[in-house]
């Protein structure tokens, strides 16, 4: 039997050294491992540009726990490359020598500009959106800025200015005031200015934020119970919650881990420069960035559909679902919510993408069993890689599913927030009676209808006497439309005249 081949590619970074190895199967990475250390390389290095002897220790260290999974993988399917510290290291031939010695392969330093274009290739692998993405990676040494559009980036820059290198600059004396955080973000902006008017010029649709900071950052808001959107206010917040804490040693906030303490703080304000000096109105966390980048670097692949299209496609084949029955329940779901989306004031940006793939993957949990087919759907959304879908979208996919039929479960749609309790409500209802109308699983056998809101009252119109040749899914919407009722959200069944 063939085995699919193994990748892996390696991130020697200025804050941590990543390993990603994964397995091509179905027309998707699965992810066999992924290993992070922290080695704060930038931060051994000193004036005169050399790496000191303990943070070249600390990465040959790391690199030995990577040598031996490289063992299974074949030499052409493996890219090790080093980013700002080692392109800044002028002592960089001592750590390289034993580096690739201890792995067995050769390590590529590369260039700002190529950095910032294989995170692009990675984000626009993993994460979705329409139009021009401005795609921004911190990290220990540098930041990257891209304005892209689909698979190709347009406008690239690297930026000297870095979570560790910003710590040692600003942060160095451990204090959490408004002093250290001003200078920071000044100096941020200064390192700005020169590039700032050419991206405010191209413009872009979306900005999507690509590193541990910007994790960090999401992981904080949720944890203090946020929706996952980035914006320049909360930023503000989290800067006036690290400045009460006063140091450094003080720092704890919900949901930030103990290991990125040090790096949150200089992170933190670099954000708050570029979204004050590019007027950045939103930011979401990408799916992917630079190992992405490499892995599908090697696959060769081209780009050729929306990461989330390419992801259900990829679950629709590995979990053999019935494309065609999919495709009549989404058409079906997607009809109702054109008929209902302005009376109902949904935000058609979330709305309706994740109705759509909700529609699509419905059947996801008849891979296990049927009588809990739709919170075994529910438990795979949840636990499995979704590239293309953020955190929040995963949690608002997971809870429709688990709401396709039988009793409502309300407690998910209420703790997901990618959308209000409300609105998620209403997706499930609609949800719930596009599957019934397609019943039939037969080409054909949905009926036209009409479906109204009001407030929240649903009236769902059907051809006349179409009840009394469709007994089945008559009854079926007579008892969704009591069990809907019952709950507050009057459903209403009606035949034309």
């Amino acid at each position: 039997m063939h085995t699919p081949a193994l990748y892996a590619a390696i991130d020697l970074g200025s804050n941590s050294f990543h390993m990603l190895v994964v397995q091509e199967v179905a027309g998707a990475c699965r992810t066999l491992a992924k290993v992070k250390r922290k080695v704060r390389l930038a931060a051994g290095l000193n004036s005169d540009g050399c790496l000191d002897q303990a943070a070249m220790e600390r990465g040959w260290d790391c690199l030995q726990l990577f040598a031996e999974q490289l063992q299974d993988v074949p030499t052409a399917n493996i890219r090790i490359v080093g980013t700002a510290t080692l392109r800044l290291a002028t002592n960089i031939d001592v750590f390289l020598a034993r580096a690739q010695a201890i792995l067995g392969h050769p390590i590529q330093i590369i260039s700002g500009e190529e950095e910032a274009g294989t995170i692009y290739e990675g984000v626009a692998w993993t994460s979705s959106g329409l139009g021009k993405r401005l795609v921004i990676d911190i990290g220990g040494a540098s930041t990257e800025l891209i304005i892209g559009q689909g698979a190709c980036p347009q406008l690239l820059n690297s930026l000297h200015m870095g979570c560790v290198t910003w710590l040692n600059r600003h942060f160095a004396d451990g204090k959490l005031n408004e002093h250290n955080f001003s200078q920071s973000i000044s100096a941020a902006q200064r390192e700005l200015a020169p590039v700032a008017a050419a991206y405010l010029k191209l413009g872009w649709q979306s900005c999507i934020g690509a590193s541990g900071t910007v994790q960090a950052i999401q992981e904080i808001m949720i944890g203090q119970g946020e929706n996952e959107r980035i914006t320049l206010g909360k930023l503000q917040r989290l800067k006036q919650q690290a400045i009460a804490c006063g140091s450094l040693e003080r720092l704890r906030l919900p949901g930030l881990q103990p290991e990125r303490v040090p790096v949150f703080p200089p992170g933190l304000a670099i954000l708050i420069a570029l979204f004050d000096t590019l007027a950045i109105d939103s930011m979401v966390l990408a799916g992917g960035a630079l190992r992405e980048g490499l892995i599908y670097g090697m696959l060769g692949k081209r780009q050729e559909c929306d990461a989330q299209e390419r992801t259900a496609d990829s679950l629709i084949a590995r979990y053999q679902l019935d494309r065609e029955q999919a495709e009549r329940v989404r058409d079906t779901a997607l009809r109702a919510l054109s008929q209902v989306e302005q009376s109902l004031a949904l935000n058609a940006v979330v709305a309706n993408p994740i109705l759509r793939w909700a529609a699509m993957l419905y059947e996801l949990g008849l891979c296990i069993e049927y009588k809990q087919a739709p919170a075994h759907a529910a438990y795979i959304i949840s636990h499995i890689d979704l590239p293309g879908f953020t955190h929040a979208q995963k949690q608002l996919l997971a809870a429709l599913l688990l709401n396709q039929r039988d009793e409502f479960k309300l407690e998910p749609l209420r703790q997901q927030n990618a959308l209000g309790f409300e609105q998620a409500m209403q997706l499930a209802r609609l949800l719930r009676l596009a599957i019934i109308l397609c019943l039939r699983r037969t080409r054909g056998t949905v009926p036209t209808f009409q479906l109204i809101a009001e407030g929240k009252t649903l009236t769902l119109t059907l051809p006349a006497s179409w009840s009394r040749h469709h007994h089945l899914r008559a009854s079926e919407l007579a008892q969704e439309a009591r069990r809907q009722t019952e709950l507050g959200w009057p459903l209403i069944i009606r035949e034309q005249q």
